[in-house]
């Protein structure tokens, strides 16, 4: 094989990417690789897993391109949760329709946005989400994000970038602004 030909095949393989930590930026970074792959007028999705109940900017962005499937499947936070029960159902649903877009070969990029917390609560089998991820579309990226990203998909990843909390405004009793946190 050409180097050029392997330059191509390599520049054609999409990655694994994995936003963790206890910062702030975890998901404004995976739309900002939604927002790039769409200057370049690729199909991307986003399955958000968590934010089922509110009402946030990049959804209500999203409803105005067509290339970008953009699914809440989510109930809200687990710690604010009164059944979860219906919590692990929404999740396994969720990740139901994940796997579905991942194995579509529809999409040039796709972000499991909290995803973590599926598994922090028991809710999906880490080992199912690894398998899929390992038989994706050989030209798919997959961005994940959330708090503690498990060994299993840190060290699959390609790209792993850690977000470090120095300071919060909700530390000092700011409540979270639309545009700004949501």
């Amino acid at each position: 094989m050409g180097d050029s030909q392997k330059t191509r095949s390599a520049k054609e393989q999409g990655l694994l990417i994995a936003y963790t930590g206890d910062g702030k930026g975890k998901t404004t970074a995976a739309l900002g690789m939604i927002f790039r792959a769409m200057g370049y007028s690729h199909k991307v999705g986003v399955v958000q897993f968590i934010k089922g109940k509110w009402k946030t900017g990049e959804r209500r962005f999203a409803s105005s391109f067509s290339q970008i499937d953009f699914l809440t499947l989510g109930h809200g936070f687990t710690w604010e949760s009164e059944d979860l029960q219906i919590d692990k159902k929404m999740a396994q649903a969720a990740w139901a329709k994940s796997k579905q877009l991942i194995e579509s070969n529809q999409y040039f990029l796709l972000v499991l946005d909290e995803i973590t917390y599926t598994f922090q609560h028991g809710f999906l089998s880490l080992d199912e989400v690894v398998q899929t991820l390992k038989l994706r579309p050989f030209q798919l990226t997959v961005v994940l994000t959330g708090r503690n990203m498990p060994d299993a998909l840190i060290e699959m990843a390609d790209l792993v970038t850690e977000m470090k909390l120095i300071k919060h405004p909700f530390d000092h009793g700011m409540p979270a602004k639309p545009g700004v946190d949501f």
